[in-house]
């Protein structure tokens, strides 16, 4: 929820001070259309305006989320400046703090405007319940009945979406149902009196289980079971209207209700932790002569290369969360001047002391000057530029530092064996792995190391989180020609499961997010 608090606006009445009113536009993704999101109140007669009306945004790490603030005279026409920003970027300052110029009006210091971004805190409560129920209805001809309940939460047009379902407790009519967790957004949204409905059916092995029962109440409701139990009666309504004598098909009693909050990853960044970004390009010589229009390095005077589309995609909707803006690059898999050695972690810059460029602009610039002065080569070795940043990214394990590896490659690994051995050692550290996939070729060894389907493991030891995300780039260049979009959607599937892995190494570790001031 940014707010926002201009200073030192241009005073454009003549009698009096201004009547300022900020106007929010978001940019449709992929387009230059900006669509208005909405205004803050109108201020009277001041200069430095503090705005009380909030914006409320869905926020997502893997987008480039751009905003345009517009501030102008309410019921004029006067323009006092505007400020260009990505969402990711307020958040991704300190403390969630971001002052920017106003612009837009020739020959004038229009001011500033300072945003501020907030997440809203009952997306991140964690319930916690245990229910039993009591003389549940007999619905199975030889045995009790096997309950299980099912929960439901009611959507804004009056419809249900399931949201939890217990266990099924065999042979029995008064089930203890296990303890279970659930965000509370995903119990009611949010809304803490938005109705929750819970069935009770009676588990059959051909799947048509028999409804038991239903009964409704909401997360304020169920909250109030930390101090007592709750009791509610499970009621089957074509049962009641048949059967005048009819009080209940059982009841269900609320044994204990716990919240505790989930931090998540704005809370990290907001107390400071900083993502760190680095690089890795292929150079082996299956990407063809960089001369050559073939070649998956040729970049022609109207169209960058795949390799530098797939690191502008993803290396500028990382860079808002990095301070220093300083970028580690490396090459792998060329003969390196001055002696045509092999090497598989050269320095695009060609400083071995400081690999750092600045900006995703100098990493490009880099890129673009060792294309011209080595040589490619092979093999494909991924192994010794993972480990390079697995050792900087262990000197710092207090979770102050996080550390994202981009590998840019067009395919068959040579050192399969000791990349995966490599990565079993990074999955403790803290850091995640992307690689994107150029080219024609056949990927299977990177969905192997990608982990989603099967834990990765090396040596009969397992990878103690998945921290690599592979995507091979033909997946996004779409026949539209929409560039801007298909690297979008390039830059969303691959950074997607960043904030997981940052909090899945936080949780393991108990690292709690530095608290940032209020």
């Amino acid at each position: 929820t940014p707010g926002s608090s201009p200073r030192n606006l241009l005073d454009m009445d003549t009698f009096s001070k201004s009547d300022p009113v900020v106007v929010l536009f978001v940019q449709v993704s992929g387009s230059n259309e900006w669509k208005e999101f909405g205004r803050t109140e109108v201020i009277d007669n001041t200069l430095n305006p503090d705005f009380v009306r909030k914006f409320v945004l869905d926020y997502y790490f893997e987008e480039k989320q751009n905003l345009r603030f517009d501030v102008a005279l309410f019921g004029a026409q006067d323009f006092l400046g505007q400020a260009f920003v990505a969402l990711g970027e307020v958040i991704g300052s300190q403390r969630g703090r971001l002052e920017r110029p106003l612009t837009g009006v020739p020959g004038k210091r229009c001011g500033t405007i300072l945003l501020l971004a907030e997440e809203l805190s009952n997306c991140r409560d964690i319930v916690t319940m245990q229910l039993c129920a009591n003389k549940l209805d007999k619905k199975d001809f030889f045995g009790k009945s096997d309950p299980f309940l099912v929960f439901y939460r009611s959507n804004e047009d009056g419809t249900f979406t399931i949201c939890h379902k217990t266990e099924v407790v065999k042979n029995t009519l008064n089930p203890v149902w296990q303890p279970f967790t659930i965000p509370v957004r995903a119990l009611c949204n949010g809304d803490y009196d938005r109705t929750v409905k819970i069935d009770v059916y009676d588990w059959d092995r051909d799947g048509s289980h028999d409804f038991i029962g239903e009964f409704a109440t909401s997360y304020r409701e169920l909250s109030r079971a930390q101090s007592q139990f709750t009791v509610y009666e499970v009621l089957n309504p074509r049962k009641k209207c048949k059967k005048k004598k009819y009080v209940n098909s059982g009841t269900v009693t609320l044994l204990s209700f716990s919240v505790e909050s989930e931090f998540t990853f704005v809370d990290y960044i907001r107390g400071g932790t900083q993502l760190n970004f680095t690089v890795a390009i292929d150079f082996t010589a299956s990407n063809g002569l960089p001369s050559q229009p073939t070649s998956l390095h040729y970049a022609s005077p109207y169209q960058l290369s795949a390799y530098a589309l797939a690191l502008k995609a993803v290396g500028e909707i990382i860079q808002d969360y990095d301070s220093d803006k300083l970028f580690p690059a490396y090459g792998f898999g060329a003969k390196v001047p001055p002696d045509g050695k092999i090497s598989h972690q050269f320095p695009l810059n060609n400083n071995v002391e400081n690999p750092s460029c600045a900006g995703i602009e100098g990493v490009l610039e880099s890129y673009l000057q060792s294309l011209r002065t080595v040589q490619l080569y092979g093999p494909t070795n991924f192994a010794p530029v993972i480990n390079q940043v697995a050792g900087t990214a262990a000197q710092v394990t207090d979770g102050s530092q996080y550390h994202v590896l981009l590998i840019i490659t067009d395919g068959v690994i040579s050192d399969m064996l000791q990349t995966k051995e490599a990565i079993v050692t990074a999955s403790s550290l803290p850091m995640s792995i992307i690689i994107v996939g150029v080219g024609p070729a056949e990927f299977e060894a990177m969905e192997e190391l990608d982990g989603d389907e099967v834990r990765l493991s090396s040596r009969g030891q397992y990878a103690e989180r998945d921290i690599v995300q592979f995507v091979p780039f033909r997946d996004y260049v779409d026949d539209s020609g929409n560039q801007v979009l298909s690297m979008a959607r390039l830059a969303k599937d691959v950074l997607a499961e960043i904030p997981e892995q940052l909090l899945s190494y936080m949780k393991t570790r108990d690292i709690k997010p530095l608290r940032a001031d209020p």
